[in-house]
């Protein structure tokens, strides 16, 4: 099931849907690449993809930045935002969040949302010397493991997490961006 609409519009690739509010990001092939590293990541934690949406929003400096406003009282743009549908934080530090039970295909579970700044995003791959693709990659994975409780609090948490990350990007040919 994919639906492709840009400039608001949403996108369905079965596990990601997909909102482009900045045209740029199409040319990267942001439908592609959030599909790609979701399925990387659920792969990683050994998670079915069906039965469950993580929706993912394509935006610019200046609509992150309102976000960030809004959501953490901090108005500057940033490369990535997530908004987990419920917490699912573990409830020890370093320890993985109880994986929340798949809704049905035709009414998966909504794991909640991610969004990236396109200028942000592609400034800190240049400024990295890394591809674009690649980062924006590491930044969906970053987010969908956010939707899926896992944070970087505590230095156990962040180890934790910053593992999958690391293995979900091998699994993908990107290498370790620690």
């Amino acid at each position: 099931m994919t639906t492709v609409l840009v400039d608001s519009g949403l996108v369905d690739t079965g596990l990601v849907d997909v909102v482009v509010e900045d045209s740029r990001w199409v040319g990267l092939g942001l439908e592609a690449l959030a599909e790609r590293a979701a399925k990387a990541a659920f792969r990683t934690l050994d998670l079915a993809g069906s039965g469950y949406v993580i929706c993912v929003m394509g935006c610019d400096d200046a609509r992150i930045a309102g976000l960030n406003a809004d959501f953490r009282g901090k108005p500057t743009a940033t490369n990535v935002l997530s908004w987990p549908s419920e917490d699912r934080a573990a409830g020890l530090p370093g320890q993985p969040p109880k994986v929340p039970q798949p809704g049905e295909a035709d009414d998966p579970l909504e794991l909640g949302d991610v969004a990236l700044s396109y200028d942000t995003c592609l400034a800190e791959a240049a400024a990295q010397g890394k591809p674009a693709a690649d980062h924006v990659t590491h930044l969906i994975i970053h987010g969908v493991l956010h939707v899926l409780g896992y944070d970087h609090e505590t230095d156990a948490d962040a180890t934790l997490m910053e593992g999958i990350e690391t293995r979900a990007l091998a699994d993908l040919g990107i290498s370790n961006p620690y």
